[in-house]
């Protein structure tokens, strides 16, 4: 977002409300937000109350408050179209049943303001307690936190121990905040863009209708599969979803893609003087309730495509309600394997590369959260020469005086690696000099290298390296200073995965569910060619357009050069992945394809290879045992991978159903982080709620691997050849010896 855009939304904020805003805190990866109750206001604003839980709020489990870590923190932000008008957060949390009541309670704030304080009642102690707080709606800015904080007392002895077992109280993950919000009028101005259509403070599900006329070609449906690709690579983790309507939607945000000869119904445009970018008030909701339409517009299909370039790469230089575009360049051509959202895989990664704040690798406490660092990689990586990948870690913290029990364990994926000592000063190693500074206290440095196991790695990663940071306390009268333990993960910490080639055996769905590969081999999709209906309907436009969505999110880059053909001209892309929705005509081109296909999929029938049950490792090419044909009266959809039919190494993924609104399963799946590892193999069955993965097909290969490595990996298959290998080698090296020796011989005897 522009300046110009921040300074408008905190003019309009500071009008509702006279505080001052925040910086942003680092918050997890909170799950989408679900809203409960949409409603109008007596001035016709919209006005919404939802439950936000525990883990939305940025906690991975329960809050667990201790005596040396006593504050437990909650992450809230609000939209900058909106304004909060009531708030209740519903605390449920447990303590300890040794406590003094008079002494110990629960001190609850947001933003550094108290707002309650919770006492420990003796009778209710060792049970779950549920207390509800009203929020003044005034104290919330644009990002918020709240702050629980244990003041506990088990003794009145003055020697209290502070690392006492008896000294907590956990935070359920029942705990919910009710937030109720008003919508606010923004004004027609280009730039707050991506605003109102995304917001980086809502971290719910991004959803933003699509308002396509019912005869608009396939070149209008790929202009709006630009933009959706680029909002979802601006939704990231929120997810998207992008539904087509025909006229502007009531009481939300949308955006309209128009031309003279295809102009949205209910949408007013005057002459279209060129490549045209626009905002203006919904024609379908009220004035006063805000909601904008973004109109996206151009004399034909070129001029469309050239707005919807110059609005993904350059908003941030458009202003006012209108901007008439002149010229795109759209730079250099992408490389293979350079997403935004992939580490490198080329040379060393350094963990700063990893994060977007260096608070993201600090840590404070005696008994912090883990340091997280999440790290995204190409999922063909194939480790033909090293079973392992090393990690050079780095680090700094505040030293014990004396050895204790202070530890730094590092994991990967939530599976422990290495647990290491944490040292005093007087044992840290070297002089060598790191980059993070700590606030206070003694520091010690340290290093360590890991060998991560190969098979640990997979395409979406997380690092965790969790302090503990033992106390210092040699009596129990002995004072302990209480907040001056501090660590940190050193940004120039590595991990080198350059010795890696990109080989692996497809098809793979789990590939394709987790991070768009192979089509996000290329970040913009330039080897890419989408195959739609001959005459999309509003669902099969939807999943094109949510499927553009989740590639950006994968990428992290819009679709910019992604080709579109319909399923009557596919033999046109034959030389590219190929991403298909089998509904329609979709649906007869798979069936032209072949038998060979693991599932077809028609209108009340379904047809599946059938397979013995052999492990896919040892199924050798072709051992299918037949097909089984099926009438059905239910609903079907499947996510199917198959080599291309026209090029060898080429794939293909198929979106099929036996009804167009059906493919909205396959979405739901790919959205659902619950279900989305269930997608692998090369077909995975949706009916309804029940997903199940299927491994019916042949495999084939992409990548390349060296001629020696290659020679090894096939080599490696039989057991029994390589046996017969090793004897030849073992002959030609005894005669290699046998006849040296006997050179040597002649040459003694010579003499």
């Amino acid at each position: 977002m522009s300046a110009g855009a921040l300074a408008a939304d905190d003019a309009a904020r500071k009008t509702a409300s006279n505080n001052t805003v925040l910086p942003a805190t680092a918050a997890s990866a909170a799950q989408p937000q679900t809203a409960s109750d949409v409603t109008a206001s007596p001035h016709g604003l919209p006005t919404e109350t939802r439950e936000i839980t525990l883990k939305q709020l940025g906690s991975y489990g329960p809050m667990k408050l201790r005596g040396l870590d006593p504050t437990g923190v909650m992450n809230v932000a609000v939209r900058n179209d909106e304004v909060v008008t009531g708030a209740k957060l519903k605390l449920v949390f447990t303590y300890s049943p040794s406590l003094i009541e008079s002494l110990s309670h629960l001190k609850v704030d947001i933003n550094g303001e108290v707002i309650a304080t919770l006492p420990m009642e003796k009778e209710l102690a060792g049970q779950t307690v549920t207390r509800t707080i009203d929020i003044d709606p005034r104290l919330f800015t644009d990002f918020n936190r709240i702050g629980v904080q244990m003041i506990a007392h088990y003794t009145l002895d003055h020697c209290e121990d502070p690392y006492h077992s008896s000294l907590w109280a956990d935070i359920s993950p029942d705990t919910t905040l009710s937030l109720s919000t008003t919508g606010l009028g923004l004004p027609d101005n280009l730039a707050l863009l991506p605003a109102p259509f995304f917001d980086r403070r809502d971290n719910r599900r991004v959803t933003v209708p699509f308002v396509l006329p019912a005869q608009s070609d396939i070149s209008t449906l790929r202009a709006a599969g630009v933009v959706s690709s680029w909002l979802g690579a601006l939704a990231g983790y929120r997810g998207a979803r992008f539904p087509v309507v025909r006229t502007p939607p009531a009481n939300t945000h949308a955006i309209a893609l128009a031309t003279p000869d295809a102009l949205p119904a209910g949408v007013k445009l005057g002459e279209i003087k060129g490549p045209t970018v626009m905002v203006l008030a919904n024609p379908a909701s009220p004035p006063e309730s805000g909601r904008k339409l973004l109109v996206i517009a151009g004399r034909d299909a070129k001029e469309l495509q050239l707005a919807v370039d110059a609005l993904v790469l350059g908003q941030a230089g458009m202003s006012g309600n209108v901007a008439i575009i002149n010229a795109v360049d759209m730079g250099r051509e992408r490389r293979p394997y350079d997403a935004p959202n992939w580490a490198p895989v080329d040379r060393p990664m350094k963990f700063k590369d990893l994060v977007t704040q260096p608070q993201q690798l600090q840590a404070s406490g005696f008994n912090p959260p883990a340091i997280r660092v999440d790290m995204h990689l190409p999922p063909d990586l194939f480790a033909w020469a090293r079973h392992s990948v090393p990690l050079n870690v780095r680090y700094r913290y505040t030293a014990p005086s004396t050895y204790n029990d202070s530890v730094l364990n590092v994991g990967v994926n939530d599976q422990l690696l290495r647990s290491v000592r944490l040292r005093p000063v007087s044992g840290s190693s070297g002089d060598r000099q790191f980059n993070v500074p700590l606030l206070t206290g003694s520091e010690a440095r340290g290093e360590e290298e890991i060998r991560v196991p190969s098979l640990n790695i997979g395409g979406t990663n997380q690092f965790q390296f969790q302090f503990h940071l033992d106390s210092q306390r040699t009596g129990l009268c002995v004072s302990a200073v209480t907040d001056s333990a501090r660590a940190a993960i050193d940004p120039d910490s590595t991990i080198d995965f350059s010795q890696f080639v990109h080989y692996t055996a497809m098809p793979n769905l789990a590939y394709f569910a987790n991070s768009g590969f192979p089509f996000t081999r290329m970040a913009d999709l330039s080897e890419t060619a989408m195959v739609i209906p001959d005459k999309p309907d509003a669902h099969e436009q939807e999943a094109v357009l949510t499927l553009l969505g989740q590639m950006g999110r994968w990428s992290g880059l819009p679709a910019l050069r992604v080709s579109m053909v319909p399923a009557s001209n596919v033999e046109t892309v034959r030389d590219r992945d190929l991403l298909v929705i089998g509904t329609h005509s979709g649906e007869a081109l798979l069936a032209k394809w072949g038998k060979g296909l693991p599932m077809l999929i028609a209108q009340n029938q379904n047809q599946l290879i059938l397979r013995q049950p052999v492990s896919a490792q040892r199924r050798p090419q072709g051992s299918g045992t037949g097909r089984a044909a099926m009438d059905v009266n239910g609903p079907t959809a499947a996510l199917i991978g198959f080599e291309s039919p026209y090029t060898r190494g080429k794939s293909v993924v198929a979106l099929a159903a036996n009804a167009s609104d059906q493919l909205g399963d396959v979405l739901d799946v790919l959205d659902d982080d619950a279900r989305i590892g269930q997608v692998r193999g090369d077909l995975t069955v949706i009916r309804q709620t029940l997903v199940t993965p299927l491994s019916v097909g042949d495999k084939y290969y992409v990548g390349r691997l060296p001629w020696y490595a290659w020679l090894w990996v096939h080599i490696s298959k039989y057991p029994s050849l390589i046996a017969f290998a090793g004897i030849l080698a073992g002959l030609f090296v005894a005669l290699s010896v046998f006849w040296a020796l006997g050179r040597l011989a002649a040459r003694r005897l010579e003499r």
